[in-house]
């Protein structure tokens, strides 16, 4: 029974996004966005022109949302300015400026009513005609809970910040005017999109050109079983859940992870018997937060391919990239390493993942395009962005036959 409903369903989904691909079949036509996150912890940009021209949009990462809290504020302390970034990519490339991130803690105090709203989206416009940037990203973790700070503030504390974030974006776009870019980073895991409801996410879209679905850290700290972090079906699960709220397809962008994951596993698990035709996934892992505060119990970590692999981990993440495995169903490379109870999660720059996932969901969902996060952290050799744009190259040369057939 539960199988034949689920079936309807799958059918009923797909017949909407099938709808809504005839109907936007011009918006297909156009370029796939191709956003690039640049982290000043990661502040390394590809050399070669035929991998920075292809980028659409850059999104430098961050400026702290309490900066815009302050009256008269004249100086805007980016790692590099709009400037000396443009100088990198092609004129046509769009510079925006990221607001917020992971720990963020300004949004609230600026959303609280009409007058700070007013104060903040007013200084969001200053900085962006002083710093010359083309529009900026809002990245909120998250409005209505589940931050950081979720052990420490509940949930039900936060809950009027739902109805505040769409009047907070009204209030930024009509200082930015229309001819401004404004994104929104927002939610992967449908846990945290507490603020984007049936009611709120027509209104949310209303303001933005596009929202970037973080589609990645699917799996975190506060999970106590083994998963993917980033998987095809947990990529589309979560985009589904914006469309399904009443956000068109062909706005929303795809987020790949250029960064590693790992997680300790219980030592007590019956994990190490699994067969080939079987799968650790869904195995208990170790606690890997403090239970009262919240806090990382250095369990769970991540590094992008940029940073040295810690000592540590060094010989296990050898064996993860030597004997890697591919979990058909779901659409995700894994390793499970059973000596020193890791799990290893992440996309290879190497093996088609990425081309794989950005032809299934683009191909399946009409989307605007991808976003990575970070450029730098794919850094020194590039794998991951190499294969991003060998997806989109293919997804060209494929819609340049169609026309001509």
């Amino acid at each position: 029974m539960h199988l034949t409903i689920y079936n309807i369903f799958t059918a009923v989904l797909l017949w909407h996004f099938n709808l809504a691909a005839m109907a936007t079949n011009n918006v297909s036509r156009q370029s796939p966005v191709c956003l690039m996150y640049l982290t000043g912890q990661h502040d390394l940009i590809p050399e070669d022109p035929k991998m920075t021209d292809p980028i659409t949009h850059v999104v430098l990462a961050f400026l702290r949302s309490t900066l815009f809290l302050e009256d008269e504020r004249t100086e805007w302390p980016l790692f590099r300015t709009v400037e000396a970034t443009r100088e990198h990519f092609s004129p046509d490339t769009q510079v925006l400026v990221a607001i917020g991130g992971w720990g963020d803690n300004g949004f609230a105090e600026a959303a609280k009513d009409d007058s700070s709203r007013k104060v903040f989206a007013q200084n969001i416009a200053k900085m962006v005609k002083d710093t010359g940037a083309d529009g900026i990203d809002v990245d909120w973790e998250y409005p209505g809970g589940n931050g950081e700070d979720y052990k420490q503030v509940p949930n039900s504390a936060k809950a009027w910040e739902i109805e505040a974030y769409p009047l907070l974006l009204d209030a930024i776009r009509a200082a930015l005017g229309p001819s401004k870019l404004m994104t929104a980073a927002v939610p992967g895991l449908e846990r945290d999109m507490l603020a984007f409801t049936d009611q709120t996410v027509p209104h949310i879209m209303e303001n933005l050109d596009f929202l970037n679905v973080m589609t990645y850290d699917l799996m975190n700290r506060r999970d106590t079983v083994t998963k993917h972090h980033s998987s095809i079906q947990g990529s589309r699960e979560a985009l589904q859940a914006y469309v399904l709220r009443g956000a068109p397809a062909e706005k929303l962008n795809l987020g790949l992870a250029f960064y590693v994951k790992w997680f300790k596993t219980d030592a007590q698990e019956e994990c190490g018997s699994f067969t080939l035709s079987a799968s650790p996934v869904g195995c208990k892992t170790q606690l890997l937060e403090d239970p009262t505060s919240g806090a990382d119990l250095g369990r769970a970590g991540g590094f992008s391919w940029h940073d040295k692999t810690p000592s540590e981990l060094e010989e296990s993440f050898l064996r993860a990239q030597s004997e890697l495995q591919y979990d058909k169903e779901k659409g995700a490379s894994y390793y499970w390493d059973t000596k020193e109870q890791l799990w290893w999660t992440f996309d290879v720059g190497s093996n088609g993942d990425i081309v794989r996932k950005v032809r299934t969901l683009r191909g399946e969902m009409n989307l605007a395009g991808v976003f990575a996060y970070g450029l730098g952290e794919d850094g020194v050799d590039f794998h991951h962005l190499d294969q991003l744009l060998a997806a989109l190259r293919e997804e060209g040369e494929n819609e340049s036959v169609h026309d001509e057939l």
